[in-house]
């Protein structure tokens, strides 16, 4: 399993790319937790602090897709780095105002992240000219997952551990600069400045106008919704179990599953169409959901928030095939730059929805949303199933693998594969 991933990581570029783009998404796995510690520095209440990160979560929301397409139009340089840069100039200019004029801030919140740059899309659009066989790539994908994983880990203790040694100022912008490094590592890369997709049809709608992705991001809403609510119902648990770090407990226990879960999907190829096995694995997500509802001691919640995120990365990776399968010519970025905003969207509205539901039902009621939430992501995929049909059986490659086929390439690769 190790040596399998030593190998991939062994490839040239691969490792580069990964670390690079890992590191330029800093800002956004941080941006909640060091804005809100920014902003009560600041004087502000909870309540400014978190309608600060709202409006930079709805710029992302926004940004994400329409970058995604800039990339798929002009290639990774053009637009990566520029809009990195950006991102952090707005993050600067919120440090330097603080907390007034509000406008400003608002809009500095608002530019912030419109402008993270789709590294996550980028990423997956490259590893098919980098890594060249199916197997390879399908690996990629859940090493990708893991990796998430652990940023979504590290970013905030990064943020904790520079906060505590100089300020949250100089951690907001020690991170964003973070962010820039990452990104121009991977975009002078000779993949991303090589790569080119493949001639679009014009449609205003872009990667939108494929069945298929729109019900995986129907159904990766819905993920996003558990996740989101999850990490709320958490806090409304450690308060009734002797507070402290019980929270932390739940969400590390979450966390690692979901690497473990990772890391032994990857390490193998599987059988069936991924359509398919995709069912499978939303079906195993949303059963590990359901437990959590019994809330029992700390000890067996902490197993069983391990348990409920075994099949999250495994999902995420089979996901992000079944989107390369479905992207029409030329949207690859584009179409992974929207599962990126489906989920966010779904996490955020997750965490406002089960504030209610813990406040009028106790901590059972909180968990039962992430409950329903993979719930309603297994149906998503089971009534619209017709619609995902069409990439099933002996498919030579799907419409993101045309994608890649006609992607500018360094000799030596090949460009296609058949997902």
């Amino acid at each position: 399993m190790a040596a399998g991933y030593g190998d991939l990581l062994r490839t040239r570029h691969a490792a580069r790319l990964l670390c690079g783009t890992l590191l330029g998404r800093l800002p956004n796995a941080t941006a909640t937790l060091a804005i809100v510690l920014f902003a009560r520095a600041e004087g502000g209440g909870y309540g400014l602090a978190g309608a600060l990160t709202a409006v930079y979560g709805v710029g992302n929301a926004v940004g994400q897709p329409l970058l995604g397409r800039a990339v798929d139009l002009y290639g990774q340089p053009r637009v990566m780095l520029p809009a990195s840069v950006l991102s952090a100039l707005s993050v600067a200019l919120f440090t330097v105002c603080g907390l007034s004029p509000l406008p400003v801030v608002f809009a500095a919140m608002l530019l912030a992240g419109f402008f993270t740059p789709p590294l996550e899309g980028g990423l997956r659009a490259l590893w098919p000219s980098v890594l060249g066989r199916e197997d390879r790539i399908h690996a990629a994908y859940a090493l990708d997952a893991v990796a998430q994983e652990v940023m979504f880990a590290v970013g905030p203790l990064l943020v904790t551990l520079l906060v505590a040694a100089w300020s949250p100022t100089a951690a907001l912008l020690a991170v964003n600069a973070l962010g820039i490094a990452g990104a121009l590592s991977v975009v002078v890369s000779p993949p991303s400045r090589r790569w080119r997709s493949a001639p679009r049809e014009a449609h205003w709608l872009g990667a939108l106008r494929s069945p298929g992705l729109l019900v995986l991001l129907g159904s990766f809403f819905f993920v996003g919704l558990a996740l989101g609510s999850i990490a709320v119902a958490a806090v409304s648990y450690a308060e009734g179990h002797g507070g402290g770090l019980v929270s932390s407990y739940l969400l590390s226990g979450l966390g690692v599953g979901a690497l473990v879960g990772g890391v032994v999907y990857g390490a193998r190829q599987w059988p069936g169409v991924p359509e398919r096995r995709l069912r499978l694995l939303v079906t195993a997500l949303a059963a590990g959901y359901l437990p959590l509802m019994l809330v029992p001691g700390v000890v067996a919640m902490t197993a069983l928030a391990a348990l409920a995120g075994v099949f999250l990365a495994p999902a995420l990776a089979c996901a992000f095939v079944v989107v390369d399968r479905h992207a029409p010519r030329g949207t690859v970025t584009e179409a992974f730059s929207w599962l990126v905003t489906s989920f966010g969207v779904g996490a955020a509205i997750g965490g406002a929805v089960v504030g209610p539901a813990v406040e009028y039902g106790g901590t059972a009621a909180g968990f039962a949303v992430a409950g329903f939430g993979g719930c309603a992501a297994l149906a998503v995929l089971l009534v619209t199933r017709g619609f995902l049909a069409v990439a099933e059986g002996p498919v030579v490659g799907g419409r993101g693998a045309e994608n890649d086929r006609n992607a500018v390439v360094e000799p030596g690769f090949r460009a296609g594969h058949q997902a």
